[in-house]
């Protein structure tokens, strides 16, 4: 008897919020319909290249919805109106390797003494630099305790300012490899959050990143130059253990990065069908044919080796390491990108100050010979299309994300004034707008 009271109990209380939530439904304000008329000076077309003047962008909540002649687009009642008629226009510009929970010191000891909770203080103050300089979307490759996925949730909600965000929580790697905890002794027994070895562990990772809200996976595929006691050109995960890895991401829906310096393991990463190399320091000619057969994105990361060269003051355990992979990356990526593999822009921020993200931009053109337009695509288009995002992001297209920037000048004869963006929207909502300053 007592049973069917219980169940009548809370059959009523389920009553009771059905009501509430009908209730708060239809009384709740409708989303706001009113139109904010963006008013361009020159507007890039980041496929093309051509940029029209005159042009208005018409945003209606987080979307664009249309894209007029501005002298037949008169304001409206209920409408805002944002002139940008002094400025080049242009999408938001992506970062696909980023790690916004961390900071730009290498010192072991504030990298041991590194908790949760000043991960997640860190990420929030990144998150809003890295907006404000242009970049309205990111992937982040890696971080503890899944900080990311906190960060990414709490932007999502509009707790705080940020871009959007793909995450990757802990990235997977091998016993004493890149990812792993290599600064303190034996005797603290203490194993870097992703590592995983052998098949049925690495399977078992990959679940339970997903499980915990990971929207990519992130592996060591090599050695790494910031960590102790590897090698930047010695593979680590086997072919096996990467196919692995990829089947099952790939089966759940998610994409795999790859850290990769060494010939043979961004050869091995490539076998297995990761989506994208990143770095690829030690590229060879026998992993750009198999690159470009498969697709397989490049993220070079690049403007961080004139970064460290100039400002880095890394331990003596890192400085070697930093040395001798910039003595090469460079004239490995020019021959990389001559020879066609496709590239994403990725920058490593984290290792360098974030903010400075668009550095990147200047190198693929001033360093590795791309055209501005090429350069730009790097971090709009083909970031998009390395996300699965071309839906979402990447070029000012009615039905995308409002996600635009305004910058003084012409990225096309100059890539380095994207370096300082005046404006800034992502999803329709005005993070920087530096237009009205003398």
């Amino acid at each position: 008897m007592r049973s069917v009271w219980h169940v009548k109990f809370y059959l009523l209380l389920i009553v009771l919020q059905i009501s509430i939530f009908t209730a708060f439904a239809q009384t709740a304000p409708a989303p706001s319909t009113s139109r904010t008329l963006l008013r361009t000076g020159h507007l890039l077309d980041v496929k093309t290249g051509a940029e029209p003047t005159g042009q208005t962008i018409i945003v209606t909540g987080d979307r664009i919805t249309a894209i007029t002649p501005t002298a037949s687009t008169p304001k409206q009642t209920g409408d805002t109106e944002i002139d940008l008629t002094r400025y080049t226009v242009m999408p938001g510009l992506i970062d696909v390797h980023t790690h916004l929970t961390m900071a730009n010191n290498f010192d072991p000891y504030f990298e041991l003494s590194m908790t949760p909770a000043k991960e997640a203080i860190i990420g929030v103050e990144n998150a809003k630099v890295t907006l404000e300089a242009g970049f309205t979307t990111v992937r982040n490759v890696g971080a503890n305790d899944f900080t990311d996925v906190a960060l990414r949730d709490e932007i999502n909600a509009g707790h705080i300012p940020g871009p959007h965000m793909q995450v990757s929580g802990p990235a997977l790697g091998i016993t004493g490899g890149h990812m792993d905890e290599n600064l303190l002794p034996y005797e603290y027994h203490v194993h870097g959050q992703g590592v995983a070895d052998g098949i049925p562990a690495v399977q078992h990772q990959v679940r339970e990143n997903i499980k915990y809200g990971a929207d990519l996976i992130k592996i060591g595929a090599t050695g790494g130059v910031l960590s102790k006691g590897d090698d930047p050109q010695a593979s680590q995960y086997t072919l096996e253990e990467m196919q692995a890895i990829v089947a099952d991401a790939h089966r759940l829906g998610r994409k795999v990065a790859a850290h990769a310096h060494g010939a043979q393991g961004i050869l091995f990463a490539t076998e297995a069908g990761v989506d994208s190399i990143e770095h690829g320091s030690y590229i060879n000619d026998e992993d750009i044919a198999l690159m470009k057969k498969k697709g397989t994105y490049l993220v070079p990361t690049a403007y961080l080796i004139d970064w460290a060269q100039q400002y880095a003051n890394l331990p003596p355990l890192y400085a070697q390491k930093m040395k001798d992979v910039s003595a090469v990356e460079k004239a490995n990526i020019h021959h990389a990108i001559q020879s066609g593999v496709k590239i994403a822009l990725g920058t490593d921020a984290a290792v360098y100050p974030h903010g400075l993200n668009a550095h990147e931009v200047d190198v693929y053109v001033n360093q590795f010979g791309m055209s501005p337009l090429a350069a730009i695509q790097t971090g709009t288009i083909n970031a998009a299309d390395l996300m699965s995002w071309t839906d979402r992001t990447g070029t000012i297209e009615p039905g995308k994300w409002a996600d635009i920037i305004a910058i003084d000048g012409d990225p096309l004869k100059d890539v380095k004034i994207l370096q300082h963006v005046n404006f800034v929207m992502k999803s329709g909502i005005v993070y920087k707008d530096e237009t009205h300053k003398q």
